[in-house]
């Protein structure tokens, strides 16, 4: 399935947050270098991403525009993940009480909710990969500590 719609602008990351705050992460370290990971998305590499995800993404034109209306490509995060030496994300998603909170006129199931979640979790995936292979050479700085064992 191909999904024919211009790439949003690239989320904006902010140098506050903190990666500990997300129940999907988890890193080691503190510089996540997100002003470079900034630069590299406006450089590029969120166009080129977002290309790639558009390919074959199993949304929707409606399904999209649901995405764009709750502006849930802004809450995109990515970081450096010193430690394992990769792009880390966290993906923003519809809640589970989406049907409380009414959300959006045009989410009606489970299916579109478990759908556009699936969808910007790949596409985060993506955005990562274009990011280490393409624009990314620094090497991990992380040094582990002396008192390790040998195995």
């Amino acid at each position: 399935m191909t999904l024919a719609v211009d790439p949003p602008e690239p989320p904006r990351l902010s140098l506050e947050t903190d990666v500990d705050d997300y129940d999907d992460v988890d890193v080691a370290g503190g510089e996540y270098r997100r002003e470079e990971l900034q630069a590299y998305l406006e450089d590029g590499a969120w166009e080129r991403a977002f290309e790639e995800w558009t390919g074959h993404a199993e949304l929707d034109e409606d399904e999209w525009q649901i995405v764009l209306d709750l502006d849930l490509v802004s809450e995109f995060d990515f970081f450096w993940d010193d430690f394992a030496a990769r792009v880390g994300y966290h993906a923003p998603g519809l809640p589970e009480d989406w049907r409380e909170r009414d959300l959006h006129p045009e989410i009606d199931s489970w299916g579109t909710v478990s759908g556009i979640n699936a969808a910007l979790t790949e596409l985060g995936q993506i955005v990562c990969e274009v990011l280490k292979e393409e624009y990314i050479d620094w090497d991990a700085n992380y040094e582990a500590p002396d008192d390790l064992p040998d195995y």
